[in-house]
C-alpha cells in the first residue's frame, strides 16, 4: 500500500515537473522563425551566408531533429536551412496525414513563404531521404543536388519479412509508450540525469546549445505522436516512391553506413543481419536513381551517420558544391 502511494506520489512530482518545464520552454522564442503553411506553423531555422550557390535544405530522419548537430559546419559551406517538419520541434502538428508526399507539400509551402528561393542542395537523412527524393522528383527545376543519408528505398521497404515488420511494430509501440512517458515527464527526468548521452556517447561532443533544441523536442508528446504517424505511415510513403524509377542526370551522393546498428548487447536481440541484408538491397536501388550518382561508406558509423560520421556528410555536400551545381 505504501509503495503504490509513493509511486503515486513521484509521478505527481514528474508530471509536474514536465507541466513547468514546458511552460518555461515555451515562454523562449525559438531560435528560428515560425510560418504559416495554411493553418498551421512550421519552425524554420537558417544559417549562413547566401552565395550563388544552392541553398542547402536538410530533412530530418524518423522522429529526428538531427540537422542541429550539422548546422554549424554546413553554416561554412553557404546558406542552410534547417526545419522541424510538423509534430516536431517548435513546429505544430499537422491535420494531415504523415506521408511523404503531404510533407513535401509542407515543406514547398514552407520555403516558398519564407522567401527560400531556389536551387536547393537538398539533405535526406534516413526516412529523410523519401521526402527529399520525392521533392526533387516533383520540382526538379528547384533542386540542383542531392545527398541521401543511409537512405530507404522502398522496393525494399515494401517487402520486408515477417520479422522485420515485427520490429516495426515493436518500435511503434515503443514509440506509444513514450508519449505517455514525456506526458508523465519520466522521459525529461531521463534526460535531466543525462540518459541520452549515456545511451549515445557521441552527443557529448556538442554544446548545450546544440543539444538543446533536439532534447526539448524528444521530451514532447507531439513527438512521439509524430514518430509513431510517420512509422505507420512508412508503406504509404514508400507507394509514394514507387513512380520515381530515375532522377535523370541529377548530381546525387548516397551514403551508406557499414550497420545499421553499431554492434552490442542489446542488437543481439534484434534482427541485425536482415536488416542490414535490406540495407545492401536499397543501396543497390538508390544508386540506381541517377546516372551522376557517387556512393560514399561511412565505414565506421551505424545507421546515425549524423552522429558517428558527421564528416561524411559534409564530405558529400562538399563534394556537389565543387562540382558547381
Amino acid at each position: 500500500m505504501a509503495g503504490n502511494w509513493v509511486s503515486s506520489l513521484l509521478l505527481v512530482m514528474t508530471t509536474l515537473y514536465q507541466a513547468i518545464a514546458c511552460w518555461r520552454e515555451d515562454r523562449r522564442s525559438p531560435p528560428g522563425q515560425r510560418i504559416d503553411i495554411g493553418g498551421y506553423k512550421l519552425h524554420l531555422y537558417t544559417a549562413g551566408e547566401s552565395t550563388n550557390q544552392p541553398t542547402i535544405v536538410l530533412d530530418h530522419s524518423l522522429g529526428g531533429i538531427e540537422g542541429y548537430f550539422l548546422l554549424p559546419e554546413l553554416a561554412k559551406l553557404g546558406r542552410v536551412c534547417c526545419y522541424d517538419r510538423a509534430g516536431y520541434g517548435w513546429s505544430d502538428r499537422s491535420p494531415h496525414s504523415r506521408t511523404s508526399q503531404q510533407i513535401v507539400m509542407e515543406l514547398d509551402r514552407l520555403l516558398t513563404a519564407a522567401n527560400i528561393a531556389p536551387p536547393y542542395l537538398l539533405i535526406g537523412n534516413s526516412f529523410g531521404s523519401y521526402n527529399q527524393r520525392l521533392y526533387a522528383h516533383q520540382f526538379p527545376e528547384k533542386v540542383a543536388g542531392l545527398v541521401l543519408t543511409d537512405g530507404l528505398h522502398e522496393s525494399g521497404m515494401l517487402q520486408m519479412t515477417l520479422l522485420l515488420r515485427g520490429l516495426k511494430l515493436f518500435f511503434i509501440s515503443g514509440f506509444v509508450m513514450c508519449v505517455l512517458g514525456s506526458v508523465l515527464g519520466i522521459i525529461r527526468v531521463l534526460k535531466t540525469c543525462g540518459m541520452f548521452e549515456r545511451l549515445k556517447p557521441e552527443l557529448r561532443q556538442y554544446s548545450s546549445t546544440v543539444l538543446n533544441p533536439v532534447q526539448r523536442s524528444f521530451c514532447r508528446p507531439n513527438h512521439w505522436i509524430t514518430m509513431a504517424q510517420e512509422m505507420w505511415s512508412l508503406e504509404a510513403s514508400g507507394r509514394q516512391l514507387q513512380t520515381i524509377n530515375s532522377l535523370g542526370a541529377l548530381p546525387m551522393v548516397s551514403i551508406k553506413a557499414n550497420s545499421f546498428f553499431k554492434p552490442s548487447l542489446w542488437t543481439r536481440l534484434i534482427p541485425l543481419g536482415a536488416a542490414n541484408r535490406l540495407r545492401d538491397d536499397m543501396h543497390q536501388e538508390l544508386s540506381k536513381l541517377s546516372t551522376n550518382c557517387i556512393q560514399l561508406q561511412a565505414e565506421t558509423s551505424g545507421h546515425f551517420v549524423w552522429l558517428d560520421q558527421p564528416e561524411v556528410i559534409l564530405q558529400a555536400v562538399k563534394m556537389l558544391l565543387e562540382e558547381g551545381i
